[in-house]
């Protein structure tokens, strides 16, 4: 692939984003920021952003939106950790957790695609409903379970285990998002999520059927919502119904920040991660350097509208 023909992919551009910004902190606090150590927590940091920002670039292809996937988590950790006090084993309670997400991603679409209304309506409600649903489960408060050895996932790797180099959560983040390429890139229903996104009534006139489509689209973002909240209880290993409160923008902006498009159509799974990782590498690379929490607020708000603001400028380019 020539230098060019690879300028132009929507990866390209978070790419050097991030190599330029980690650069700076690595130059500004060179000690702690590049160890090794720190490489590995921001990876760690990244899982669940990434894991959700792979299912959202799906959506986002396809023409839609969920701002519910932050209640997704959240209700997914309470799942889980009702789950481990009812006596189940780590593997079912980790079962639960993902149904119950692919149960509020198929929720999603089925209204999204049976009620015609604007995605960004329907998540707007969902995300409150899943929210006072979890905090109706968990009794308004945190549910503490014994993790079962859920909580590997997200550990530091013990000596034993180095070679793995990166913790399990990690690992697993990198096979989601090369199962969601393939699957974007190579299957029919991959073609059929571009053409919708690209243009719905040309993509009915083609025969493709936009209701189902919407659906499993969805159904996969709920489903990858519920593996991003078993990583999130891996990482708290309690049952939070108040937690992932603004995962939503994060996702988005990961999303956005790797170019895929607000009007749907166009996306890439390499970017959304290299966006999340983008996100969380400014924020580390911060705290490195002592920037207060609420700078990094602002910082964060700056990032998202940075990036719907490039969303904007590539859609009229076009």
């Amino acid at each position: 692939m020539r230098l060019g023909a690879v300028a132009r992919q929507p990866w390209f551009g978070p790419l050097v984003a991030l190599m330029a910004v980690y650069a700076l902190f690595a130059a500004i606090s060179p000690e702690t920021f590049a160890g090794a150590i720190n490489l590995e927590t921001m990876a760690r940091q990244t899982v669940v952003v990434a894991i959700a920002a792979v299912g959202m670039t799906l959506v986002m292809v396809k023409g839609g939106i969920d701002l519910s996937i932050g209640s997704v988590v959240a209700l997914t950790t309470v799942v889980i950790a009702s789950a481990l006090r009812a006596g189940v084993g780590p593997l079912g309670a980790a079962f639960c957790g993902l149904a119950a997400g692919a149960s509020c991603g198929l929720v999603n679409g089925g209204l999204v695609a049976g009620l015609r209304i604007t995605p960004f309506i329907v998540t707007l409600g969902t995300m409150s409903i899943l929210r006072g649903v979890a905090k109706g489960l968990a009794d308004e408060q945190k549910i503490d379970a014994e993790a079962a050895g859920l909580d590997e996932l997200m550990a530091v790797l013990p000596p034993e285990s180095s070679w793995m180099l990166l913790p399990y959560g990690v690992w697993i983040a990198l096979f989601v998002a090369l199962l969601a390429a393939a699957v974007l890139a190579y299957t029919r229903l991959g073609r059929h999520i571009v053409a919708i996104g690209s243009n719905e009534q040309t993509a009915r006139l083609c025969g493709v059927a936009v209701p189902r489509v919407t659906i499993i689209t969805y159904g996969l973002l709920g489903l990858l919502g519920g593996l991003a909240g078993v990583m999130e209880f891996a990482t708290l290993t309690v049952g939070d119904p108040t937690d992932s409160i603004g995962l939503e923008l994060e996702v988005i902006a990961a999303v956005v920040i790797g170019g895929g498009s607000l009007s749907g159509g166009q996306g890439s799974v390499a970017g959304s991660l290299l966006g999340a990782l983008l996100m969380t590498v400014i924020k580390t690379g911060c705290t490195h350097v002592g920037v207060p929490n609420w700078v990094q607020e602002i910082l964060t708000g700056v990032i998202i509208v940075v990036a719907v603001a490039l969303d904007r400028w590539r859609h009229r380019s076009r």
